[in-house]
């Protein structure tokens, strides 16, 4: 399912969020069950999987990484239930360094600035990978895709450590 077709976006990266939002409302009040309660039975059921499908699209076009893996998957790359490793040797060697220092937090001498140190750099990667994303989505090319689709893999990476990043601090300050 086109997620841009459903809500009447042009299929690119950026996108107008209020009009979204405003589309979602829209479409989540006419394909709301309970607006269907005295339709028979079949027709009960498409209203439920219509409304499933409108709250699916909007959690991902409003989320910029979940649209660019739409996007992508548009184009004929899927990323769900990959088993492709990442081939950039820098970044390899740059996520063993933060997973690394992640791992020390508590033997370092202050363990809050190290962490705020660290969730700092890993938003400045996440900021970058994100310019990229944004640059190669929009040359809809099958290489520019497929560099596409690796940017969204380190994006990945770099959402799962700055949650963990924040698992951390709440760990070491809530004691």
């Amino acid at each position: 399912m086109n997620f841009f077709t459903l809500f009447g976006l042009p299929e690119t990266y950026h996108i107008d969020t209020v009009k979204l939002a405003n589309v979602y409302q829209s479409l989540a009040k006419v394909t709301h069950p309970d607006r269907f309660s005295n339709a028979g039975g079949q027709e009960k059921l498409m209203a439920v999987q219509k409304n499933a499908q409108v709250n699916d699209g909007y959690q991902i076009l409003k989320n910029p990484l979940s649209r660019a893996e739409h996007m992508l998957e548009l184009r004929g790359i899927s990323l769900q239930h990959e088993t492709q490793t990442m081939q950039d040797s820098a970044f390899l060697m740059q996520q063993m360094e933060w997973r690394e220092q992640l791992s020390e937090i508590e033997t370092a001498g202050d363990p809050e600035q190290v962490l705020e140190a660290l969730d700092e750099d890993v938003a400045i990667h996440t900021k970058q990978h994100f310019k990229a994303l944004q640059e190669l989505l929009e040359q809809q090319t099958d290489d520019a895709n497929n560099l596409a689709a690796a940017e969204v893999r380190k994006l990945k990476f770099l959402n799962k450590l700055h949650k963990e990043i924040e698992l951390k601090e709440d760990a070491l300050f809530d004691d």
